[in-house]
Parts: C-alpha cells; structure tokens; sequence
C-alpha cells in the first residue's frame, strides 16, 4: 500500500515506528495509504533537526523571510488546484469546497509577507537623561502545531507563515486521517526556498502529541480541535512551562429574526450548516427561530435540504460529500438517534442515503431536526456532521440567553434588517466571532481567528497580529553611554 511519509530535515522518511494508520478514500470507502504513527524517537529526530536549523533560520534578516513566503505564495497560488484535489481525495469535501480552503490559508501567507513591518520595534529618545530605551519581539525556536482533519490545508497555513515569518522553525503534527496535504506543502517550501530542517511533517497519534507536549525543545504548541484534546493540549503544554493556544470545538448559533430576508436567510443556513458535511469548526448546528419566522424557516430549509446533492467530492454537481470516515459516521447518525429519542421533530432524515457508485462510502445525507429544546444532546454537544437543529425561540432576549449560556463560544450570527439588533447583538454576544447576515464570520487574516468560553485554551487567536505576537517575545533593551563614572547606586534605578 502507498506510504505518506514524514519529513523532516529536508527528507521523506518512515521514520523509526512499524506502527501505521490507514488513510481511506472515504467517498469509496477504501484505505488507499497508509501513514506511519511517529514514535518518540521520530519525534526526537525531527525536533532535532528544527533546533539544529533554528540559529541560521533566526539570524536570517526579516526581509529575507518574507522573500520565501513571497515565493510559497506564488507556488500556491499556482497549485492551488493540485492541492485541493489532494484534500478532496483524503477528506471528501468537495472540489469548490477545498478551493475555498487553500484560499483562506492563502491569504495567511499574503499577511506573513509583510513581517518585515510587523516585527518593527518601538523606540524612544531620552527616558532618562542620556539614556534611550527599544522594545522588540524575537522568535520563540522550535514550535510546533498539531491540526484536524477538516482542514488539511488551512489550519495549517493559519500557523506555518506566521511562525516562520518571525524566525521558528516548525513541526507540523496533521491528522493521520488526510496527511497528503502537508507533504504538498513542506516540498514547496522548499521549492521557495527554505532551508532544510525549518519545517518539519510528523505523522503520529497521542504518542506524538504527548512527546511533542514534553519536549524541552519545543517552545510553543498550538492546536485545534475538539474541546476535551484542547483542554488536555493546554494544561499539559503548560505544565511543561511551554505557550498554548488551543483551539476547541464550537455549537455555532444563527439567530433567525422574523424581519430577516429569508430566501437570503435559508442560502446562507444551507451552505454555513451541510457545507463540508458540517465538519467546520465554524459550522451553523443551530437555528434560534425567532417568534412566527419559524414554520416558514423549517418548510423552505426542509425543501432544501431534500434536494441537496451528495457525492464524492470530485463530482462536477456535488454540493456536499461524505464523512472522513465509517466511525465518524457512526457518531454523527448516533446523535441523529439521541435527538429522535429525545423528542425533537426529525424533518429531514439523512441516515438512509446510498449514492450510486459509492455504496461503501461513509455518507449521510443532509438532516434536519425541528422543536429541538435545549435539554436535548443534539443541542447541548458539538456533532460535527450534516445535522441542524431548529430551536424555537419568542424574543431576540431569549435567543441571546441561549447563546450566552451555552459552553461553546466560538461563533455566531444574526440576521435581520434592524440595526438597532444587529447593533445590541454584536455587543452583548458572548462569542468570539460573530456574523450580522454573514453565516459563517471567518475573519481575514490581517485580524485574528478565536473564540471564548470552551471553544479556546491561551490568551492568544491565531494569526493576524495575535499570531506575531504568540510567536515572539518581547525584549526591552536600556542604553546609555556614560562619559566617565559616577559611582555606585544601590537604589531602585529611576530615570532623572
């Protein structure tokens, strides 16, 4: 069966561990490859070879670390189609899907170009008689970044630019579910130039997390995923005395009022809730339906969802693709179980589904529950599948309680025409990223990604200027250049 190698110090390797994991082609059903689970040895090796190729890396002017990201930019720019046929083989979302996945970590890249200016210093004359004072933020050494399935590419990309940029060097730990794309990546890193060693892929499981997490070598870690790993990544990290930032799981909220366009309304719902098999950390799972909107919400949406177009996600018409895999499918339609079971109104049932020509692959079909009350699973946990649930609501107050209230923090949205909600929503939200009438609120990479409450371990979101200033640490330098002694002082030092 193929090998997805792990590279590190500029070269494939298996590495040491005879232990594998499949990769399936999960529309087919297939294990078409096989990726070897890093033992700690490997993990040393490739740590290693991140610290030798640290100094050079770090002592390399700005300037010509923003040169190579110029190059990986045009090199993805260019690819961006091979790549995201990678992910579609490995993940299943769909061509257009994983498109606009390569896009997003793109733009990461477009920001990482500019560190020359991001890591400017601060400067002042005179803070004391003839003494100056600068601050500036150096990098961290070897740091290391542990990314999910659902996005092979873009999370990624949301970590590698940035770190790089500002002088770290980086093993990347992907999910062993879709690990194709981050081989793409480290060979054209070094088509751009980087040096060997700067960027390193390690394949592996908890035995990996866990040796990356006890590394003395290892600066920094960043993660997302779900919310019990995350907390596991944080408090582990920081017992090692290394800077976290995990990011957790997410029950994303869309407040529907009954002033909303709602053909507007249901195009945004269908794409923010089944797009990518709702395997988005940023996915709509729930509907708050606002006073009398609800009976015509869950009628069109049920019409839609019917009438939703799964396949493999090569197919030309697909609009949305399977599951990663035949246990996460088995966990998805579990939760489809608990919420009939429970009482909710099952609208559309997806369980059934077969697509011709992929009767082995891990599919299920859009599903759509209606009268979902918050004590119910479906409602309280993250599915992370093609399952929405519509909760009624009779006030805007009553919808934003829920929001509040509920563990998650990680996004949300409102849509309406008012303004005056819009305006009160967005400030007494308690969420990370909030959406008005945009469904799934991803800010641009010149701002930074993150949620509250459960959905983040760290003081730090990851990329934009929270990035840089994760994968630096200051340093405040106080000169002056006396022209002769003036004797001890055994004070507090005050500047006269």
């Amino acid at each position: 069966m193929k090998q997805i190698p792990h590279y590190w110090a500029g070269e494939r390797t298996l590495g040491e561990s005879a232990r594998r994991a499949r990769v399936f082609d999960p529309a087919l059903g297939e294990a078409v490859a096989e990726a070897p689970l890093a033992s700690v040895a490997d993990v040393q090796a490739a740590v290693a070879a991140a610290q030798a190729a640290w100094p050079a890396w770090a002592a390399t002017p700005p300037l010509k670390r923003a040169r190579v990201m110029f190059r990986f930019k045009e090199i993805l720019e260019a690819r961006q189609l091979q790549l995201a046929e990678c992910i579609s083989r490995e993940h299943g979302k769909v061509i257009n899907d994983a498109l606009g996945e390569v896009t997003r970590g793109l733009e990461v890249v477009e920001f990482a170009c500019g560190i020359p200016h991001l890591l400017k210093g601060d400067y002042t004359e005179e803070v004391g008689s003839g003494i100056d004072s600068y601050a500036t933020r150096q990098p961290l050494g070897v740091v290391a970044g542990i990314t999910p399935f659902n996005f092979p590419a873009m999370v990624p990309l949301w970590m590698i630019p940035v770190a790089l940029a500002c002088g770290n060097c980086f093993v990347l730990k992907p999910s062993e579910r879709d690990p194709s794309a981050s081989l793409l990546l480290a060979d054209w890193l070094a088509e751009a130039g980087l040096p060997a060693g700067v960027f390193n892929v390690l394949h592996g499981d908890k035995t990996a997390v866990d040796a990356l997490l006890a590394h003395p070598d290892v600066q920094a870690v960043s993660f997302v995923g779900s919310t019990p790993i995350a907390r596991y990544i944080y408090e582990t990290g920081a017992h090692y005395g290394k800077r976290v930032q995990a990011l957790g799981g997410a029950k994303n909220h869309m407040v529907v009022m009954p002033d909303a366009d709602l053909e507007l309304t249901v195009d945004a719902l269908m794409g923010a809730a089944y797009g990518s098999a709702g395997e988005r950390c940023m996915a709509i799972s729930v509907a708050l339906a606002v006073g009398e909107v609800g009976d015509a919400l869950v009628a069109q949406l049920a019409e839609r969802v019917r009438a939703l177009k799964v396949n493999a996600g090569t197919a030309p018409d697909a609009e949305m693709g399977p599951l990663i895999t035949a246990e996460h499918r088995a966990k998805v339609t579990g939760y489809i179980d608990s919420g009939v079971a429970e009482g909710a109104q099952l609208v559309v049932d997806g369980r059934a589904l077969s697509v011709p020509g992929c009767e082995q692959g891990f599919f299920l079909g859009g599903t759509l529950f209606d009268h979902v009350t918050p004590e119910m699973t479906i409602y309280r946990e993250e599915i992370f599948g093609p399952v929405l649930a519509v909760v009624r609501v009779a006030s805007f107050e009553q919808a934003l309680q829920l929001i509040n209230d509920h563990p998650y923090g990680n996004g949300t949205s409102l849509f309406t025409r008012d303004g005056a909600t819009a305006r009160a929503f967005a400030h007494r939200v308690q969420a990370g990223m909030v959406g008005v009438n945009v469904p799934i609120p991803v800010p641009m990479a010149f701002h930074s990604f993150g949620g509250w409450k459960s959905s983040l371990f760290g003081d730090q979101h990851v990329h934009g200027m929270e990035g840089v200033r994760f994968y630096t640490r200051l340093k405040t330098v106080t000169t002056r250049w006396p022209q002769r002694a003036s004797g001890a002082e055994f004070v507090m030092p005050t500047m006269k």
